[in-house]
């Protein structure tokens, strides 16, 4: 079985961020014992921020983009080290592989990261993913290591994705406001659970929340992935959570597979903008894969560019779907309800080609 395994920043370091060796080895311990059994396992890891923090000196997180990317190259070595130590113990030998979102928007970068990672499976090591925060464009950026987790798990066709957190799993309700919620052992595919927007807060030493697990819980869904909320300090927790044994919150996988790309688009890339499109325009796109074309356009918010996401309403105002536009806001609003053969020579036709539009989950 193919194991991808998250851990949040909350989970491995302490409160001033300094890497909790012993939340480290215990994960260590665990992945080799997968490893022992013949799984094959690929780690996600955040922490490389509050890594850098502690080892500057710095008394609190800096809100501004630049330093914060600068800070998790300070970080970055200083966590790989540690997990190569810890695999160390048990002789596996840990492999660091930095992704940024280019790698799953562009086909031939999205193949050459699954080669790579399945050439260092094939090799023995452990891969230890992260997001390339020190060069990332902050206009372009996955902004938590859940969805990243996600993605790679679908790039890699993984059988599970354990997303370890400082929470035994997903609640009824907030559990620190709410003594009377309960734990959610099993969410069903066609659950309303998959689609709700959970409350972002987390800890406040990273940056996802049980917003961006829900979110990563649902890409993994729609890659035919099951995946694994759980708490990381629970003794055997991956162990039980490749097992199927519920040590957490269980998401089942969907019938409907989406690509990568598509998944990208529906889950993961910020809004730029909103389409509005008319009731004839909304039931052509449920109804079979097509273009958006601007006779069908009724209105473009926004000051979207060529390759911005954009989300896609009708005339409820329910964003039903989305997509990469294929234009800029001015081009759309230029040609608002026109025919093809009314624009004029040398205008794309399409507002949103079919091969980047993707009708949402309802």
């Amino acid at each position: 079985m193919r194991v991808v395994a998250k851990i949040g920043t909350a989970s491995i370091t302490d409160a001033i961020g300094v890497i909790n060796r012993e939340a480290l080895a215990k994960l260590s311990d665990e992945v080799a014992g997968l490893r022992s059994s013949g799984h094959e396992v690929i780690v996600v890891s955040s922490g490389a921020v509050a890594a850098g923090i502690a080892a500057l000196g710095m008394t609190s997180r800096p809100s501004d983009m630049q330093t914060l990317q600068a800070i998790s190259a300070a970080g970055q070595s200083r966590l790989v080290e540690a997990y190569n130590i810890e695999l160390a113990r048990h002789g596996l030998v840990g492999a660091q592989v930095l992704l940024d979102p280019h790698d799953f928007i562009d086909r031939t970068q999205y193949l050459h990261a699954r080669r790579t990672i399945e050439r260092l499976l094939d090799l023995g090591c452990v891969p230890v993913v992260n997001e390339n925060d020190a060069v990332a464009n902050d206009e372009l950026r996955y902004g938590d290591n859940d969805r990243l987790a996600a993605l790679v798990a679908n790039n890699m066709k993984a059988d599970v994705l354990v997303l370890l957190t400082d929470m035994d799993g997903v609640y009824t309700a907030d559990p620190r406001r709410d003594p009377s919620a309960e734990l959610v052992p099993l969410v069903r595919s066609a659950d309303p659970m998959l689609a709700i927007r959970a409350d972002g807060g987390g800890s406040g030493r990273g940056s996802g929340g049980m917003a961006s697990k829900l979110m990563a819980a649902r890409i993994a869904s729609w890659s035919g992935i099951r995946s694994v909320i759980a708490r990381a300090s629970r003794p055997d927790v991956l162990t039980g959570a490749v097992s199927d044994d519920l040590v957490g919150t269980t998401f089942e996988s969907h019938s409907r597979i989406l690509p990568a790309r598509k998944l990208w688009i529906a889950f993961a890339a910020e809004v730029d903008g909103t389409i509005d499109v008319d009731a004839g325009a909304e039931r052509a796109l449920i109804d079979r894969p097509n273009s958006l074309l601007p006779a069908g356009v009724v209105a473009a918010r926004g000051e979207f560019s060529a390759g911005d996401t954009v989300e896609i309403t009708g005339p409820s105002g329910r964003a039903f779907a989305r997509g990469m536009a294929a234009v800029e806001a001015s081009v759309v609003r230029n040609f608002l309800g026109q025919q093809t053969s009314e624009l004029p020579e040398g205008v794309v036709h399409e507002v949103v080609h079919r091969d980047d539009l993707v009708v949402l989950p309802d």
